[in-house]
């Protein structure tokens, strides 16, 4: 291979390295902010399952378990996007190096 191509090859390898670092750095974020919704979502729920009164119930429901639950499954379909986001980036990585080092 010539040095240019194998430079350029490497650069842009580089390139998505450092886009997939983004990546996870955001998916690490994402995952704590989950955990904390899961944790939310959860105790609501529980509050919600031990708790009589309706009218108190309805209240939760409003104020916490539904927001709590829709923020969850938004960020677990932000999580399942950066997983497929990271596998389709390290795809490049790998057939980058596969080519760098068949030649």
């Amino acid at each position: 291979m010539e040095t240019h191509v194998k430079n350029s090859l490497e650069e842009w390898k580089r390139e998505i390295n450092a886009r997939l670092q983004e990546i996870d750095e955001e998916y690490e974020k994402t995952k704590n902010e989950l955990q904390l919704y899961s944790y939310k979502f959860s105790i609501t729920k529980q509050v919600v399952q031990s708790t009589v009164n309706e009218d108190i119930i309805r209240s939760i429901r409003e104020m916490y378990h539904k927001p709590f639950e829709q923020k969850f499954n938004q960020l677990k379909e932000v999580i399942r996007d950066l997983e497929e986001r990271k596998k389709v980036f390290q795809m490049f990585i790998d057939k980058i190096d596969k080519v760098i080092e068949k030649e």
